[in-house]
């Protein structure tokens, strides 16, 4: 599906992250982790950039899509937007996708790639699904903490959402994790790991190491899904 409309939400999420929000159209419908194309013009220069839904399915009112802002061309035509200026948006796509399928799932998560894990959870809990979820967020410090809030309302929500967050670069006050995402993690965090179906999100470096991680784990290929981060 293709149509335009204007945007008529910008949340700032962190210093260098903005959503998106625009009226979802009755007849678009899509799954929890699918992704659309946005494309911008800016006085007659067209450019277009692929972005994981943030909304959730089950919000019908409106669809988010959220940006790191990089300081490339796109990024400053969006991070330039204002409420009211449209964009012409496609899709949706992508097969990294939930509707429920298993009882146990892991998102991994890296930076902006929390983009379709939010949309996951959302989903989930809005949906009152039994599926239970360990969300791994990795982040580089604690300002590049992306949808505390929400993920804190849907714990509340959800007794079956748990978040575990870890900082690679965090501050002398952060009390939490700071490692990477790797295997002693996983079997310290998630002794059931081998029951679990796999999410995969983040830069394409982080998505290659969580593959091969995941791999050696004995995890097989039909039970991961992944997605290099889009948009980034």
């Amino acid at each position: 599906m293709k149509f335009e409309e204007p945007v008529n939400e910008i949340i700032k999420r962190t210093y260098n992250v903005k959503s998106f929000r625009f009226k979802k159209p009755e007849a678009f419908d899509y799954k929890a982790g699918q992704y659309i194309t946005v494309t911008l013009d800016s006085h007659g220069k067209k450019m277009s950039k692929a972005f994981t839904l943030s909304s959730s399915p089950t919000e019908k009112d409106h669809i988010e899509f959220t940006k790191k802002l990089t300081g490339h061309e796109y990024s400053n035509m969006l991070d330039a937007m204002e409420v009211g200026d449209t964009a012409l948006i496609s899709g949706p796509f992508g097969k990294m996708t939930f509707e429920g399928e298993y009882e146990k799932i892991a998102l991994l998560s890296g930076g902006i790639g929390i983009t379709p894990m939010i949309s996951i959870c959302k989903y989930s809990t809005d949906m009152k699904l039994s599926t239970d979820i360990m969300l791994i967020c990795s982040d580089k410090t604690e300002q590049d903490m992306i949808f505390t809030e929400e993920l804190e309302e849907m714990k509340k929500q959800n007794p079956n959402l748990t978040v575990f967050n870890t900082l690679t670069r965090a501050s002398e006050s952060w009390t939490g994790c700071r490692e990477r995402i790797c295997e002693s993690m996983i079997i310290r965090e998630l002794p059931d790991y081998a029951e679990r179906a796999f999410y995969v999100c983040g830069p394409p470096p982080m998505v290659d190491s969580m593959m091969e991680m995941l791999h050696n784990m004995k995890i097989p290929d039909s039970m991961i899904h992944k997605e290099s981060l889009i948009g980034y």
